[in-house]
């Protein structure tokens, strides 16, 4: 080492031990090896040293006989053997040494010693070194231990004396196997042999196992091994150093299993399955058995309440989840869904209402206050040989939902504080994700309820065409999307077929469906054409999109809306930026329609064409959203394609065509809501019409009731007589007097009976209340009496005021007296040919 210019020894050449001869030595006092540390000390090269006497080698100033007497009792000292002595070096100068003498092999007959030296004069340091090397060897927290090559033990310091749990007198000369059977012997031993063959040290390598010094809870320990050979190379032992390395790798296994947790709880929005998370997480890395228990009221959706919870309410609680490392979970005393019992009134559940865990470390004190709250449960964990015990509450977002409890039966120790730590970092995740899960459910219950109500249950009864349907969902946990579809009953036995589909997903896009639905049902019974039914439902969009807040998202929406007549056959489609629909003639040959290409709705300042075609009979006419046709790949073409071929057979049944058009799409799942209606025309036979022209002519009221109840009693209505001829009569009765142009009568025998009266005028009449000296007013009030519905509806030439009536009254019957007085004005309405003179009804209004 170098001294400073000041002559002090600086902070690195005080630990400079190049100077320090260590020397190996038989206990016969012959060198059996020499460092080069000895080389610089003595002078002696190895050649010259090893095989002398250390006597010699270390040849005192004063000479004299007894020399070699005093390395013989210093290397035979059991306890090894320190002292200053004065040498001679090589070439004869004084050296003032320190020596410190340690047995390395005191069990065997040719042990080996470790003679260290080192001079004094250069290292004033020496009492310092000593404390070093006595506290390495004897008070450092670092074990130490030095082995042959058969794996005994030579030598081991205090301190891995001390960590394993045996004596020194029990290790020298045995193997690990035979003294700490809790290790991972072969591991170690495989590691040991491996330094010793290749000579590569082993730093860093760590282990776990029980030692004999706390066989109850398991270790870690982190080991460095390096190979001990001798001067000439061969291979003496194997010298290893290990430290208990427990807390801090705990620590990281903590810190991996709660990454893993949060990776495995909270993976689904349902309660019973992030329960079961919960538990299955913690098992078996903090726990060996785990139950999660939470409020019935929970379970099913319901909003905690923010009071504080008594604890009474707890007996209430429900198994939600429970894993163990056992097959099949023998430790639970209840199954999951059934009803988890806590004591009412009991320290631990106060506690855990108040938010405070729960540690029990010695589950076998009978008296232990968990064991005396619930002691038919604590005496069954101790018979299953449990022995720590965490309970832990859920809380989330202040509100109290459960309990979770941890146990634990194996070798890995009862609890700690920094387990019950970990613990809380678990529940609290999950009782985030639990209260979400309930949140979401409640949502998703309201979000179902709405959809169902929304969308329609059953199509209704209408005789113009077979229908059938399928909806969708692209999400298929919330369920809810903005598409939907129609089927609305028109006068006329006409029929309304609307598919429609609204931007973006969930209860505001449902919300939005549900008033364009409603609104499309209301512009449908003002029985306007399809462009004028588009261009309404326009602006309505444009208002509520004005009216809407801005976080709630973009308005819009497309839609189809097609009329097919029955009577003529024919159907008039107008579309709002929605897909063409698909017909399938009833020869099977399919064909795209070709439609005016209408903006979406909610654009607005662009006006909606319509088309009327023909349709024959049995045609399969298909509507859908665009969701149908996109599938995974985004293929337009493609979906188009796959529509045509599901639809080949227009004669199968149409649930059985809904079947294959759905289990047809690619994926599995749609990449939007798929809504899809299919309609198969019918056509009303010429014998279920019957048509009249009626001249301008007050007299001709007469033969058009005569002519209906003729019609009546072929198509065997006679029931229906009386009340039709009222109804023909006052409709024509008010086309006749306050319209213009030819009138015509038309009955249609469909689901219902139907009477039409056109005209070419374009006023309509409505129903007023008359005044008991008027002699007008009151017609619509009888219509209004014995007719299901009625109305009016416009036509290119004028229009149509019809009544329809249920093929079975549902009237009831006329009090005889109105009888007989409408019978009487009837006649007398036959001669005369003065309709308001005669019953009294006549002017309505137009």
């Amino acid at each position: 080492m170098c001294a400073s210019q000041s002559g002090r020894l600086s902070g690195d050449d005080v630990f400079d031990l190049t100077r320090t001869a260590v020397v190996m030595a038989d206990r016969a006092g012959l060198a059996r090896g020499w460092t080069k540390g000895a080389e610089r000390l003595l002078g002696y090269q190895v050649s010259e040293a090893v095989g002398k006497p250390l006597a010699e080698l270390f040849a005192g100033v004063a000479s004299g006989a007894s020399r070699d007497s005093r390395w013989e009792s210093r290397l035979a000292a059991a306890e090894g053997w320190s002292g200053l002595e004065a040498v001679r070096h090589k070439d004869g100068h004084r050296l003032d040494l320190e020596f410190r003498v340690l047995p390395l092999m005191v069990a065997e007959k040719h042990s080996i010693r470790l003679v260290l030296a080192a001079e004094m004069t250069q290292t004033p340091w020496s009492g310092a070194s000593r404390s070093f090397l006595e506290g390495i060897l004897g008070m450092s927290p670092i074990g130490v231990a030095m082995v042959n090559a058969d794996l005994q033990y030579v030598w081991l310091n205090d301190a891995l004396e001390e960590m394993g749990g045996t004596s020194r007198e029990q290790r020298l000369g045995k193997r690990l196997g035979e003294i700490q059977p809790g290790l991972d012997v072969e591991g170690i031993e495989s590691e040991m042999r491996k330094v010793l063959s290749t000579g590569t040290p082993s730093v860093g390598y760590e282990y776990l196992g029980n030692p004999e010094s706390d066989p109850l809870r398991e270790h870690a320990y982190s080991t460095s091994f390096f190979r001990l050979e001798d001067e000439a190379g061969q291979v003496l032992g194997i010298c290893y150093m290990v430290l208990d390395v427990t807390e801090s790798y705990r620590a990281r296994q903590r810190m991996a299993l709660l990454n893993r947790a949060a990776e495995r709880i909270g993976n689904s929005l349902d309660v019973w399955q992030t329960a079961q998370e919960l538990a299955d997480a913690a098992v078996p890395d903090l726990a060996d058995f785990v139950t999660v228990d939470l409020l019935d009221a929970l379970l099913s959706g319901e909003e905690p309440s923010p009071d504080p919870v008594d604890a009474a309410d707890l007996v209430t609680m429900r198994r939600a989840g429970q894993q163990s490392v056992r097959e099949g979970c023998p430790e639970a005393v209840v199954a999951v869904g059934d009803a988890a019992a806590y004591p009412p009134s009991a320290p631990v559940v106060l506690s855990l209402v108040e938010g405070d865990s729960a540690l029990f470390q010695t589950l076998d004190l009978a008296d232990g206050a968990w064991a005396a709250e619930d002691p038919v449960r604590a005496a069954h964990l101790r018979e299953l040989g449990f022995h720590s015990l965490m309970v832990v509450p859920l809380r989330a977002r202040g509100a109290f939902l459960g309990a979770a409890a941890f146990a634990r039966w194996q070798h890995t120790g009862p609890f700690q504080p920094d387990d019950l730590v970990l613990a809380e970092e678990f529940v609290t995740r999950a009782a985030i994700s639990i209260d979400n899960a309930r949140r979401y459910t409640r949502e998703h219950n309201t979000a179902l309820t709405l959809q169902h109500s929304l969308l329609p249950h059953d199509l209704p009864e209408q005789c113009a065409v077979e229908a059938a349907y399928r909806y969708l969902p692209a999400d298929p946990l919330s369920g809810v999307g903005g598409d939907w579809f129609d089927v609305i009953p028109l006068s006329g036995a006409r029929v309304a077929l609307v598919v429609g589909d609204v931007v973006g997903h969930g209860v505001h896009a449902a919300a939005t469906m549900g008033r364009l639905r409603a609104a499309v049902q209301a512009l449908a019974d003002l029985d306007l054409s399809p462009e004028e039914v588009l261009a309404h439902l326009d602006d309505m969009v444009n208002r509520v999109g004005h009216d809407t807040n801005a976080d709630d998202g973009v308005i819009g929406a497309t839609c189809l809306y097609a009329v097919y007549d029955p009577v003529g056959c024919r159907c008039t489609l107008a579309r709002a930026g929605h897909p063409a629909p698909l017909l399938i003639s009833p020869a099977g040959r399919g064909r795209l329609l070709e439609l005016p290409t209408g903006p979406p709705l909610g654009l607005g300042g662009m006006p909606f064409e319509s088309v009327e075609l023909p349709l024959p009979e049995g045609s399969l006419l298909a509507l859908y959203t665009n969701g149908l046709l996109l599938g995974k790949a985004l293929d337009l073409d493609g979906g188009i394609a796959r529509l045509r071929t599901a639809l080949a057979d227009a004669r199968a049944p149409l649930e059985e065509l809904c079947d294959t058009v759905i289990g047809g799409l690619p994926g599995g799942r749609p990449v939007d809501d798929v809504a899809l209606l299919l309609a198969r025309t019918r056509a009303l036979a010429p014998a279920q019409l019957a048509t009249w022209e009626v001249p301008a002519d007050p007299s001709a009221v007469g033969q058009a009731r005569r002519s209906a109840a003729g019609r009546l009693a072929e198509w065997s209505l006679e029931e229906l007589a009386f009340s039709t001829e009222l109804i023909v009569s006052e409709l024509v009765t008010n086309a006749i007097r306050h319209a213009s142009g030819p009138v015509s009568l038309r009955m249609i025998r469909a689901r219902a009976l139907i009477c039409e009266v056109s005209d070419s005028s374009s006023t309509s009449p409505h129903l007023r209340h008359a005044r008991t000296t008027d002699e007008g007013g009151r017609g619509l009030f009888l219509i209004a009496r014995y007719a299901e519905r009625w109305g009016t509806r416009y036509t290119s030439q004028g229009k149509i005021i019809w009544a329809e009536q249920p093929l079975r009254s549902v009237g009831g019957a006329v009090p005889v007296a109105d009888t007989d007085a409408l019978l009487d004005a009837l006649d007398a309405l036959d001669d005369t040919g003065d309709p308001t003179r005669a019953t009294g009804t006549g002017t309505e209004g137009h």
